[in-house]
């Protein structure tokens, strides 16, 4: 059985800083690729990040700079550190396993 975990979310100030946190298990996850996925009412769920089981990344233009995927297969987790966030980041995030398994969602809320 596949469990994606994600955490890591909360309010959070503009200019400031969140690092989610997604386990995943039953997966050989140091072959899968991961990515992090965002979401807000009433619109589609839309990429933010992804890394290959090569490490490579690829950013959605509005986070380059200021986000950055990395991953430990030791520990079998993704990571996402967020930094310089703007309300325009406030969203659901979700983990996405090998592209096709997905967590629970975390919250990320930016605001004064």
């Amino acid at each position: 059985q596949v469990q994606v975990v994600e955490s890591g979310g909360g309010l959070v100030q503009p200019g400031g800083s969140l690092r989610l946190s997604c386990v995943v298990s039953g997966i050989t996850f140091s072959t899968s690729s991961m990515g992090w996925y965002r979401q807000t009412p009433g619109k589609q769920r839309a990429l933010v990040a992804t890394i290959t089981s090569g490490s490579y990344t690829i950013y959605t233009d509005s986070v380059k700079g200021r986000f950055t995927i990395s991953r430990d297969n030791g520990k079998e987790s993704v990571y996402l550190q967020m930094n310089s966030l703007k309300p325009e980041d406030t969203a659901v995030y979700y983990c996405k396993a090998a592209s096709k398994f997905w967590g629970q969602g975390t919250q990320v809320t930016v605001s004064s």
